[in-house]
């Protein structure tokens, strides 16, 4: 009796020093950073893996190296992240990339640092000129090459950009040495990033230095401008995660890639405009997407 007892207890004991264990493995930290798609995306990937019974700890409201940081620290466990943000800022190369050669190069050199880029989405949060979509339908400008030939062909348009984009070599300058045309000093109008899309909503200017899948792109019925020559790095959004988390919790995989594979540049511009331009709640927006999307 003594024994079976003994046993029975020494069983116990082995059940509770395990389960804490099995829900470690079922635990995940999730960031994000401090600006709104960030924010949403953050919230989506939290009430995801909530619902195929994950615990999850939502830290955003990050800046990008802190984040980084955290991450390769171990306090974080995954983030979406851009792929134009990791190869140039995080591993500081500086050679021009397609779309496809920046997603395995960020691949291979985080791999080394124990990070694993699951499946690139295909919204691309990168740099972009816009016009209201009115003009340029009347103008006939759908593509830089458009632009460029408008400019050239000696029509005065004004640009809006900020300040750091004007001055830097990777900006405007290179741009238009790219394209072949000069706005010419007197046209470009440098301002705070946020007022740009003021400006270019109410005619101040002409054409306007934009991110692909904000929000007000939409909103404010502009249209983004083909890059032809892939001039913009690609900053395609991808969930990041440490190969450490992966391996112990292998379907989040297969969680995040599938919702990976419903973001585009238009769904995110649609899910930012909400936000920001509707003031809905971050938490209604994931959760009406992932509903709609059969997610969850």
């Amino acid at each position: 009796m003594l024994k079976r007892t003994f046993l029975g207890l020494a069983s116990a004991t082995l059940a509770f020093a395990v389960l804490p264990l099995a829900a470690q493995a079922q635990s995940v930290v999730v960031g994000g950073k401090n600006f709104t798609e960030q924010q949403i995306m953050a919230e989506m990937t939290t009430q995801l893996l909530k619902a195929k019974g994950f615990t999850v700890d939502k830290r955003a409201g990050l800046g990008t190296a802190p984040l980084r940081q955290a991450q390769e620290a171990g306090q974080i466990d995954l983030y979406w992240e851009y792929t134009g943000t990791s190869l140039i800022t995080f591993n500081k190369v500086s050679d021009k990339l397609d779309a496809a050669a920046t997603y395995a190069k960020v691949k291979e050199l985080d791999a080394a640092k124990g990070l694993v880029w699951l499946n690139p989405s295909r919204a691309n949060n990168t740099y972009a000129l816009a016009m209201r979509k009115k003009d340029a339908d009347a103008k006939g400008v759908k593509t830089l090459d458009d632009l460029s030939a408008k400019v050239t062909g000696g029509q005065a348009l004004k640009f809006g950009c900020n300040a750091e984009f004007y001055a830097r070599p990777d900006g405007l300058a290179p741009l238009q040495k790219t394209y072949g045309f000069d706005f010419g000093r007197e046209n470009v109008v440098r301002m705070d990033t946020g007022l740009v899309y003021q400006a270019l909503r109410d005619s101040q200017v002409d054409v306007g230095l934009v991110f692909a899948t904000d929000g007000r792109v939409p909103a404010f019925d502009f249209v983004i401008l083909t890059d032809t020559k892939g001039y913009f790095p690609t900053y395609a959004m991808t969930p990041v995660i440490r190969k450490e988390t992966l391996d112990k919790n292998p379907k989040l995989a297969e969680f995040l890639n599938g919702l990976s594979a419903k973001l585009d540049d238009a769904t995110m511009a649609r899910l930012n405009a909400s936000v920001d331009v509707d003031k809905k709640s971050i938490e209604e927006v994931a959760a009406g997407f992932l509903k709609a999307q059969s997610l969850v």
